[in-house]
């Protein structure tokens, strides 16, 4: 790919977030078969992928969970087990065995059956790029979890396959659900509005404890230990300022209607330094700059016995803004709180995506701003493991690539945990 400057980015990429252009009659992809039903393949089949299963089946009568695949057949078996036992949605739950797939292959396998309608896209983020351009060549309508990549290799892919969904009139949404909740609509809104005046600074933070870990097991080689216990490894989780704070820096990004410009960070690995956490930093702090000069402080933290914070802050000349998942308020001469019915966000992505996919609402294509959010991420990650400043030209034309030299059950040294000053900006 030749090498983008961030104009090029947004100029190339533009089709992709003009969605309310498109006429409704365009945005209807979907070959209804005669019974009207909503056939879903599912793409990764833990927790992640499993509660966007149930949200796909709470958000419309006629969807039916008709496929699932994941790398390993315990996480499939339990799955199903779960979505089919449920006493409210578990008939329109009807996986044959043999839509049961299972490796490395399993997302071919699923996406080569016809009649499905769209497919849930929720393995560990390392294989979002390629999943997602294969669902799209297949002919797909996606629901693609957040992150998109971890690395600016698959963001370009992502970018790529966005373009071409748009193209063939597939619906695409991303797993970043503050964008359908109702508080933040209606924040953004206000901000829209000119309420705040101009935004001046901002800040977000998810500082949490830690999360799970997978103990490794004897019988389990380099490669199943690390995609079960996949967070812990940048090629497969993009580190947790890409995997989990990438929806606070999408709140900023939505505000400011685009990406920064340029990331200076610093973090480490001070707490969690034994090996079942793998290469992963558990603090970062970055300076995000915006192309009018506004500076945004991101900070994300996993350590237990801190205070905890996950929550984005807006600054504008005239007033102040904080949100967070069912809290937003904005002060200055109009002092706003919202109070209004917040409907549950992860089941409002699927409703607004089949409304898409059957023509009824506006036509969605999300790969384009979680495009530029999960680069955001990657591009603050970049530079807190280099030690070194990073302009969003240099972070999207970089070849860093993560990917593994083949996807197989063997041997696969963790790459080295970061050194700021000494790990070389790719």
């Amino acid at each position: 790919m030749q090498d983008w400057t961030r104009r090029d980015f947004v100029k190339s990429s533009a089709i992709l977030g003009a969605s309310a252009l498109v006429p409704t009659a365009f945005a209807s992809g979907i070959n209804r078969s005669v019974d009207d039903t909503i056939r879903v393949g599912v793409i990764g089949c833990g927790g992640r992928g499993t509660g966007a299963a149930f949200n796909a089946l709470e958000a419309h009568p006629k969807v039916h969970i008709v496929a699932m695949a994941d790398l390993f057949e315990d996480r499939l078996n339990s799955s199903h087990g779960y979505l089919a036992d449920n006493e409210e949605y578990g008939s329109r739950v009807s996986v044959e065995p043999a839509h049961r797939f299972v490796g490395f292959d399993a997302y071919n396998k699923l996406l080569s059956i016809d009649n499905i309608d769209y497919v849930i896209l929720a393995t560990p983020p390392g294989f979002r790029p390629i999943h997602f351009d294969a669902a799209v060549n297949a002919g797909k309508h996606v629901f693609m979890e957040k992150p998109v990549a971890v690395d600016p290799a698959g963001v370009r892919k992502v970018i790529d396959a966005g373009a071409r969904a748009k193209q063939q009139a597939l619906s695409v949404v991303a797993g970043t659900q503050r964008r359908h909740e109702d508080s933040y609509l209606a924040l953004m809104n206000r901000i829209n509005e000119g309420e705040l005046g101009d935004i001046v600074s901002a800040s977000c933070y998810w500082n949490q404890g830690g999360l799970w870990v997978h103990e490794r097991q004897p019988r389990y080689s380099d490669m199943e230990w690390q995609c079960r216990n996949w967070l812990y490894f940048a090629w497969l989780s993009g580190d947790h300022i890409c995997e989990q704070h990438i929806h606070n820096i999408d709140v900023i990004n939505w505000a400011k209607d685009g990406p920064p410009v340029k990331a200076t960070g610093m973090g480490g690995r001070q707490v969690r330094t034994d090996e079942k956490y793998g290469n992963i930093f558990d603090h970062f702090s970055i300076e995000y700059e915006y192309a009018d000069g506004m500076t945004m402080q991101s900070m994300c933290r996993q350590i237990d016995g801190c205070a905890g914070r996950v929550e984005e802050v807006i600054v504008g000349t005239k007033g102040r803004a904080v949100s967070r998942p069912g809290y937003a308020v904005s002060t200055g001469d109009l002092d706003w709180r919202f109070t209004g019915e917040n409907r549950n966000p992860y089941k409002q992505e699927h409703v607004d995506l089949i409304a898409s996919i059957l023509g009824h609402g506006r036509y969605l294509n999300e790969a384009k701003r979680v495009a530029e959010s999960t680069l955001t991420a990657i591009m603050g990650r970049m530079s807190a493991y280099t030690g070194k400043s990073i302009t969003w030209d240099q972070a999207l034309n970089s070849k860093l690539d993560l990917t593994p030299d083949a996807y197989s059950f063997s041997d696969l040294p963790v790459r080295p945990v970061a050194v700021p000053g000494k790990t070389s900006l790719i």
